[in-house]
């Protein structure tokens, strides 16, 4: 088949090439790409012809098959490359046509991999990157690919046993490359490694010392500690840097070993070898971190931080040197390790954080910030500075650097002293705040991380001082940021508002500018916290009803802002059109004219069922403060009577009987809503922040006011809105006192469920067994939502990991035994906010659940506050309750999230 020369060269064929070959008809022309009949070529796949032949001539210049001097030339003219940056598809389509393992065991053996030094190093490399690509190969291909790893793996072996340097240098490689220990192959070599951890030759020993330290197991680990611990007191240099590693490895990998090497670490300090020094203070952080034990005896036994100061003071003092200089700094790298060591020794340690003060202010002031290298020693500086009991002037000279950093050209520096004083403003509230302009500044950048962290740092310097003029920036954020920082930066400005305020009237109008900014994106609760607070504020219902007037006339795009609007109208619109405003300029406005906006509320499209039911509510309580529009409010109502909505059709329904059939009492129904109390979800105490001082200070808590029992006549009252189960939990011991026919009016709006302290639940009675949805008027039961069984089912701890715990409570309920309602409460105990906090839960396919939105998005560091949220989980087959919960939030700058189950729940839960 073959001529006297190459098809493809034209050159002799006595290269070592064709010698190879010259029995193996067919591939010398696969490999160079010439198109056989019926067989398309490597080329017409799209893929490199050459690949192949490159790799097979992967051995040096000059020499030909068998070692011999050559003319320079390989074959085709082709320089043999040493570079491992070959086409790795050619000699996976060469073994792809092997069809069994004898075929690919021979295509294997002619090719020479794994033979030849070079061969193998460049196969080992080519292979190790390609095996990511493996999932795209069919099932075939697959068994081949594996048995090739295999006969690797093999030939690793063989060489490590060798007694050849390059032959072990090449085998270790290829280990590391291809084994693990999840592999029962790495255990032939033990034996290899534990006689070459014992020879004559350094690098014979550095190469097995590597090896355990890269891939061995804790079976290798438990078997050569002995070995390493031997070579960690060894007086070379070169193999004590490498042991220091290995040892670190080891206790990772066997935790009770670790006593094995503290005798061998009371003189790795004193080494000048800066290698040396560098993997001792990597063992002594891993033995520190990993045992209590131990960081206790090297607080007081070892000496260990009066040992690191002189060698860090070393670093510092010392002049040029060339062997570890880096931007004009020495050894950078030794210097991070030790302020690293120093800030785990000085944790919660009085004497050790005293002993480093000094050295620490030293780094401080006169380390070089010219150069990324200099940042990157006063960074660690100042962790280590926050992290210990330091001086109080150190924290102010770590908080000043941080400023500093803010102002950096580099935003990967910004971004970092951003985060660092996120976490220190805890403890050194005043300190920051000096640092506010700039970090205000940070807003208007153009890069969304550091955005994101100027936007958590500003609402954590916010106090009573400072409160208008940060709200004036974070309002002006508001208005320009991404849709994707308007959520947060909404909630946000809702808390620290509601924790600051300097006036009611600032409250309200802080609060209406961001629902007129930023209404879609605000948390569910931001309406009825607003309708509360404003109820509460009697004097202000003129101005808040005018302005909220004013903020929808023409757009009905926020909705929220909608909503209070409607809600506002209904109940002050007397006051709207009277124009007793005395805050501004009252303005003229007649009974028409406000109908009108709530109608075109109810006709747009860009009204949702839940604003066109306030409206329909708004405009059914004008028809007891307007005298001139009854008729039109009544022809309004029986219009929806027919709506497509089934809700909004019931309540349009219900005030039209209440026209008809009890018009007598529907002044008494409607009055105006009395002062709401709202209890606060952060347990008993609140913390109150002025200037960066905090204080606890009692919350005054009153009892909620006892609800007269309800006449007969009033027994056929029901909240007018309240057509859903869910509901705040009823006191279980009301107060009974006879009262008239008007009794206690129920909210219209008692869905929104704005008063935190609900009335007293009057006395039971029955409930008539209905199969379609309860109508207003008929047979009403005012019977308490929950039984008193629910005092007997006892919470439960749900999760509780990284500082985030969850708990759970229970309540059965009186009209449907078989709902339980759970309501989670979410705690943080870490030094800083959960923020996007989101709890999902589902449960199996024989239950049903309905989960409420929360009481906030933000967990509040140290336990100071709490986010509650409600579960109503129906059971009717009585099974067992199980539900597997998922957790989504932001800490400390990182997306977390987790899945757990939940199995726990008592008996008395579902039974």
């Amino acid at each position: 088949m073959f001529g006297s020369c190459c098809r493809c060269c034209r050159r002799p064929r006595s290269c070592w090439f064709h010698s190879r070959f010259r029995a193996v008809p067919g591939v010398l022309s696969q490999a160079v790409g010439v198109e056989k009949r019926g067989q398309r070529s490597w080329a017409r796949r799209g893929r490199e012809p050459q690949g192949l032949l490159r790799l097979l001539e992967g051995r040096p210049r000059g020499l030909g098959p068998g070692g011999s001097a050559h003319s320079g030339v390989a074959c085709c003219g082709v320089a043999p490359p040493l570079r491992a940056s070959l086409n790795l598809l050619g000699p996976v389509d060469f073994l792809i046509t092997c069809k069994s393992q004898d075929g690919s065991v021979d295509c294997v053996s002619r090719l020479g991999l794994g033979f030849d030094e070079t061969c193998l190093y460049i196969t080992l490399a080519s292979w190790g990157l390609w095996v990511k690509n493996i999932a795209f190969l069919d099932c075939g291909s697959k068994f081949l690919i594996s048995f090739f790893f295999s006969f690797l793996q093999l030939e690793c072996l063989k060489l490590i046993a060798s007694q050849k340097f390059t032959d072990k240098r090449i085998g270790y490689l290829g280990a590391m490359l291809l084994l693990d220990e999840r592999q029962d192959v790495h255990l032939l070599m033990t034996n290899c490694i534990k006689n070459d951890l014992n020879h004559s030759t350094q690098f014979v020993q550095g190469l097995a010392l590597c090896t355990l330290g890269c891939m061995g197991s804790s079976e290798m680990c438990r078997d050569l500690a002995g070995e390493v611990e031997k070579l960690l007191k060894t007086s070379n240099s070169y193999l004590r840097k490498k042991a220091a590693l290995c040892a670190v490895h080891v206790i990772r990998k066997v935790p009770e070993l670790m006593e094995m090497f503290l005798p061998a670490t009371k003189n790795l300090l004193n080494e000048k070898n800066h290698g040396v020094l560098h993997t001792s203070v990597v063992l002594l952080t891993e033995m520190c971190e990993r045992s209590p034990d131990m960081l206790a005896h090297f607080r007081k036994n070892e000496k260990l931080v009066p040992q690191l100061v002189r060698i860090l003071k070393n670093l510092i003092m010392s002049g040029y040197s060339p062997e570890h200089d880096v931007s004009g700094i020495s050894d950078p790298f030794l210097q991070v390790r030790i302020l690293r060591l120093l800030r785990i020794l000085g944790r919660n340690d009085d004497d050790s954080s005293e002993a480093m003060n000094d050295i620490l202010a030293q780094v401080a002031t006169n380390t070089e910030t010219s150069k990324n290298v200099g940042n990157a020693i006063l960074y660690e500086t100042v962790l280590t500075i926050m992290d210990i009991k330091s001086e109080s002037g150190l924290r102010v000279l770590a908080i000043n650097i941080l400023g500093r950093f803010l102002l950096n050209n580099d935003k990967n520096i910004r971004y970092v002293a951003l985060t660092s004083l996120l976490k220190t403003v805890q403890t050194d509230h005043n300190a920051v705040q000096r640092h506010r302009s700039t970090i205000v500044d940070c807003l208007k950048d153009l890069d969304v991380s550091i955005k994101r962290r100027a936007m958590e740092l500003s609402f954590a310097l916010v106090n009573g001082n400072n409160i208008r003029g940060m709200m004036k920036e974070l309002l002006y954020f508001l208005d320009s940021c991404e849709p994707e920082f308007k959520a947060d930066c909404a909630s946000g400005i809702f808390l620290a508002a509601e924790k600051y305020a300097p006036s009611k009237r600032w409250h309200i109008d802080t609060i209406m500018r961001v629902l007129t900014t930023a209404g879609s994106y605000v948390r569910d609760d931001a309406v009825p916290n607003l309708i509360q607070l404003i109820t509460n504020s009697v004097e202000m219902h003129a101005y808040t009803v005018q302005r909220l007037y004013k903020a929808i006339l023409g757009d009905y795009s926020q909705q929220p802002l909608v909503q209070v609007a409607a809600w506002c109208i209904g109940e002050y619109g007397d006051l709207l059109v009277s124009g007793q405003c005395e805050e501004e300029e009252p303005i003229q406005v007649t009974e028409d004219e406000v109908l009108d906006i709530l109608e075109s509320v109810l006709i747009s499209n860009m009204s949702t069922s839940v604003t066109r039911g306030y409206a329909l509510t708004a405009i059914m309580k004008l028809s007891t403060r307007f005298t001139c529009t009854v008729n039109r409010i009544k022809k309004v109502v029986s219009i929806y009577g027919s709506s497509i909505d089934v809700e909004l059709q019931q309540r349009a329904v219900e005030y039209n009987a209440l026209f008809k059939k009890y018009d007598h009492m529907r002044s008494a129904l409607l009055e105006r809503m009395p002062v709401m109390e709202k209890v606060t979800t952060n347990g008993p105490t609140e913390i109150v922040q002025t200037n960066g001082e905090t204080e606890p200070a009692p919350l005054e808590t009153k009892p909620p006011p006892a609800g007269p029992q309800p006449t007969s006549q009033a027994n056929d009252l029901l909240d007018l809105l309240g057509g859903n189960d869910i509901t705040p939990v009823i006191p279980t011991a009301p107060t009974s006192k006879p009262s008239s026919a008007g009794g206690e009016l129920l909210d219209l709006l008692g869905d929104i469920n704005l008063t935190g302290a609900p009335a007293a639940a009057p006395a039971p009675a029955s409930v008539p067994q209905i199969s379609q949805p309860p109508f207003l008027l008929d047979g009403l039961s005012s019977q308490p939502l929950f039984n008193d069984i629910a005092a007997g089912i006892p919470s439960i701890t749900a999760y509780s990991k990284n500082g985030l715990k969850i708990e759970f409570t229970f309540e059965r309920s009186n009209t449907n035994p078989s709902v339980t309602v759970i309501t989670i409460q979410a705690s943080n105990s870490t030094e800083l906010d959960m923020t996007d906090f989101v709890f999902q839960a589902a449960v199996p396919k024989t239950f049903q659940l309905q989960l409420l939105s929360p009481s906030s998005s933000i967990v509040p560091a140290f336990n100071t506050g709490t986010i509650t949220q409600v579960i109503k989980v129906l059971n009717p087959q009585k099974q067992q309750l199980r539900m597997r919960i998922k957790l989504t939030y932001n800490h400390k700058g990182s997306a977390m999230q987790d899945l757990a189950e939940v199995n726990n729940f008592p008996p008395q839960s579902w039974q």
